[in-house]
């Protein structure tokens, strides 16, 4: 078998394990990040749901500083009635409430929760959680712009560590190769 075809039938199985650990770690990370990125937010629509369900106001359950959502990493409050008009926003976005999805917050009917990505321009999204009560919603939502920025990172320190492993598999095999069977 001539030395290119040796070197090459060794080198691919390699190459395939190498690439699918490295899928399987990049995998494993983004979907970490993306997933912790709806943890307040669950908490927060959890218990704003409790407290309007237990008589609360929506204006006692809105923070009462506003977050500029295109601007701020903040989490935000939003409070829908039961047919998915806005009651109350600690958010604004371009001078007002921002507009939230309805089927997004009627998907919620089903199982009392809804998380989604939202994003109202390009650009600009958000892990947001729907919460059903008993006179309509609630949303907790806040940006994900930190988050996508750690995925990036991620995704090019995994594309590097996978080029890397692949050439220093290929010139291992080069030089045990050399040294196996040597010219």
């Amino acid at each position: 078998m001539p030395r290119f075809r040796r070197i090459i039938a060794y080198w691919l199985p390699l190459a395939v394990v190498i690439t699918g650990l490295c899928v399987l770690i990049y995998a494993a990370v983004q979907q970490n990040y993306r997933m912790n990125a709806n943890d307040p937010q669950i908490q927060m629509a959890e218990d704003s749901a409790a407290a309007l369900d237990q008589g609360a106001a929506p204006s006692d359950i809105i923070p009462q500083s506003k977050t500029d959502i295109a601007t701020s990493l903040a989490p935000f409050v939003m409070v829908f009635d039961q047919q998915g008009q806005i009651v109350a926003s600690s958010g604004s976005f371009e001078g007002g409430f921002p507009v939230y999805p309805v089927g997004a917050l009627t998907a919620a009917d089903k199982t009392g929760e809804n998380r989604v990505t939202w994003q109202p321009r390009p650009g600009l999204r958000f892990a947001s959680v729907a919460h059903t009560t008993n006179s309509g919603y609630v949303v907790a939502a806040r940006s994900l712009r930190e988050v996508e920025n750690r995925i990036q990172q991620t995704t090019f320190f995994t594309g590097i560590t996978w080029l890397t492993a692949l050439a220093a598999s290929l010139i291992l095999l080069l030089i045990g190769d050399h040294l196996a069977f040597p010219a």
